[in-house]
């Protein structure tokens, strides 16, 4: 099965357990401009062995919700675009990540910059995968 490209809610971490499992039994890394917190975990079968994220842009840092929003949009996209190598890792090892990505930047930087940090992000997942 060839991974999609959209990012569905399937591949989104909503639920407030979820998150919190995240938070308390993660690992983290900082590779600037992002927090980098990871949970790995073993997949029930193929098909869930997706990765899943959060993203969190501070309201200590935007005041505005519509350049959190612009930041969290970038990310996303960034992250949509790189994650397909990832994916096809989790499903060959029948294993499975939730990703948070935690904005520390004070500025907001441009996409290509994001995407640039982005990949070498999911490089270093895909290593400790």
């Amino acid at each position: 099965m060839e991974p999609k490209e959209g990012l569905p809610k399937s591949q989104r971490i909503y639920l407030k357990k979820a998150v919190q499992t995240l938070f308390e039994e993660g690992k983290g890394f900082s590779l600037y401009p992002f927090r980098v917190v990871v949970h790995f975990y073993d997949a029930e079968n193929q098909e869930v062995a997706i990765p899943r994220i959060l993203v969190s842009v501070s309201k200590k840092r935007f005041h505005h919700a519509v350049k959190r929003n612009r930041v969290k949009r970038l990310i996303r996209e960034s992250w949509r675009k790189n994650k397909a190598e990832l994916m096809k890792l989790c499903m060959q090892n029948n294993k499975t990540l939730d990703v948070a990505f935690v904005y520390n930047a004070t500025v907001i930087l441009k996409y290509d910059e994001i995407e640039e940090k982005m990949k070498k992000v999911v490089e270093r997942l895909a290593e400790k995968l």
